[in-house]
């Protein structure tokens, strides 16, 4: 088959940008493996705009001149988005299908005459928002569990169809290539590190806030202050095309002056974005990897590569992370616990732990490649094409019932105090004595009428359901 692939990201020969792409790559390299013709088109930037092959049969078009860099892609005059268009039209001119990675192809006229499957890679970016609430294809692929339970109760509010055109192919791991790997040419690329002698902690994510180096600092602050670990050393990779990019500057050099400000420079060492080729060896150099960041992460492939290649991660409880590995198999803190994180850092450092054989056996046995790219390829090539769903509205009434949004989850401090109601997206903490009471008497969900009932008025409702805390339960009958 003629397959045509959409990436609103930049693609490149041998580097990733991030786990999406790296998914992509591996779908597409599949897929050219067992004969089908990939063309993928990407966006254009100056550092790659020359095309090039991934396989073969699979060959990256950078033609796509969505604004560069990121964020905002749309944010460019009307005649590059003319050009986008008629770029995709052409191409699917002579195609048998077409694959949007992401979500982010906004333009479901475009694809309606070709059997069409879109994947969705985040809960967070505008374009995949707006993207997701656009679908008009044959197949909505999500990545997780909660990604799905997000667009449920979000996209599927109005489209009673998505259940059966949504599935979810849980993101899954090359265990043959992120396995405990000796670190040798990795330290080509991280001069003056000493595996012996440093105690190496991996902040293996984009330059984003949400991505977690605030946080990183943070608890690299309290093991060298309060824990008398001033061996530590923090490997944070510089973004991909740092030079095209003035905002990712500025974000590290705001985090550089604040690392200064705490007398840390030494325990941070900055070093060049990690080819595709190297990611085993450098996840394997660390004692732990951090992710404690607030990214609404609809899976998060950094911290399960890193417990494959043996270096234990602590990861905050947000999104994904809550249902990905049980508790037991995974160092998790709550957002901000900054204290439970840099202990659990210390420990595992000093005790120089590595992944347990339980934590191991779990990701071999849930998240296996073969089965991911199988079901790619399967609802890729079954795809058919699809008239768009039929938005439906409902009224909001008494009879209406709520449940706590899957954003939200409640949070217990260590001590088994409460923390409230935790919220992925306001990152921030919620209590509500009525509304617990509410969520605990009424576990298939309550009403307006339910709610009026314990005091509440409809305003305050009504602001419950506007910030998010809870939401409308779709599919159920009152």
């Amino acid at each position: 088959m003629r397959i045509v692939m959409f990436s609103i990201t930049p693609l490149f020969p041998d580097h990733d940008m991030g786990g999406g792409q790296k998914h992509l790559r591996k779908i597409a390299m599949h897929l050219a493996e067992q004969g089908h013709q990939i063309t993928l088109l990407c966006t254009r930037r100056e550092d790659t705009s020359t095309p090039f092959d991934w396989h073969e049969n699979a060959r990256v078009l950078p033609i796509l001149r969505f604004k560069q860099p990121f964020p905002a892609p749309y944010d460019t005059p009307a005649y590059n988005i003319a050009g986008i268009v008629q770029d995709v039209a052409e191409h699917l001119h002579r195609a048998d299908r077409f694959y949007i990675h992401d979500g982010e192809f906004v333009f479901p006229y475009v694809y309606r005459n070709i059997p069409t499957i879109v994947s969705l890679r985040d809960n967070v970016y505008p374009e995949t928002i707006q993207g997701a609430f656009h679908f008009a294809a044959h197949r909505l692929i999500v990545i997780s569990e909660y990604a799905r339970q997000f667009f449920m109760h979000t996209v599927g509010r109005f489209f009673i169809e998505l259940p059966g055109r949504m599935m979810v192919i849980r993101n899954s791991i090359d265990w043959s290539v992120f396995k405990p790997t000796e670190p040798r040419r990795i330290l080509e690329l991280i001069p003056g590190i000493d595996p012996q002698r440093d105690q190496l902690i991996i902040h293996p994510h984009r330059p984003e806030p949400g991505k977690g180096l605030p946080q990183t600092i943070e608890v690299v602050d309290r093991l060298v202050k309060q824990h008398g670990m001033t061996g530590v050393k923090v490997l944070v990779p510089r973004w991909l095309g740092l030079k095209y990019d003035i905002e990712v500057q500025r974000f590290y050099e705001r985090m550089q002056a604040e690392i200064a400000e705490r007398g840390l420079s030494d325990n941070f060492v900055f070093h060049d974005w990690v080819p595709v080729n190297l990611m085993p060896e450098y996840f394997s150099l660390g004692g732990v990897t951090l992710a404690l960041g607030n990214f609404v992460e609809s899976f998060g492939n950094a911290v399960y590569e890193s417990l494959g290649c043996g270096t234990p991660t602590i990861v905050a409880r947000i999104s994904s992370h809550r249902e990905i590995l049980p508790e037991a198999l995974i160092d998790k803190v709550d957002f901000g616990d900054h204290d439970t994180a840099a202990a659990k850092a210390a420990a595992i450092l000093r005790e120089r732990w590595r992944t347990s054989r339980a934590t191991m056996d779990y990701l071999h046995a849930n998240y296996r490649i073969e089965h991911q790219l199988k079901r790619y390829t399967d609802a890729i090539i079954s795809a058919k094409i699809a008239a768009p769903m039929q938005y439906s509205f409902r009224p909001i009434t008494p009879q209406t019932r709520y449940i706590l949004a899957p954003w939200c989850y409640n949070a217990t401090a260590p001590d088994g105090s409460p923390r409230g109601l935790y919220h992925d997206y306001l990152s921030a903490y919620f209590s509500d004595d009525t509304l617990f009471a509410l969520l605990k008497n009424f576990p298939r969900g309550f009403t307006g009428a339910d709610a009026q009932a314990h005091g509440v008025s409809p305003e305050r409702l009504a602001a419950w359901l506007r910030e998010g805390y809870i939401s409308i339960a779709v599919g159920v009958v009152a």
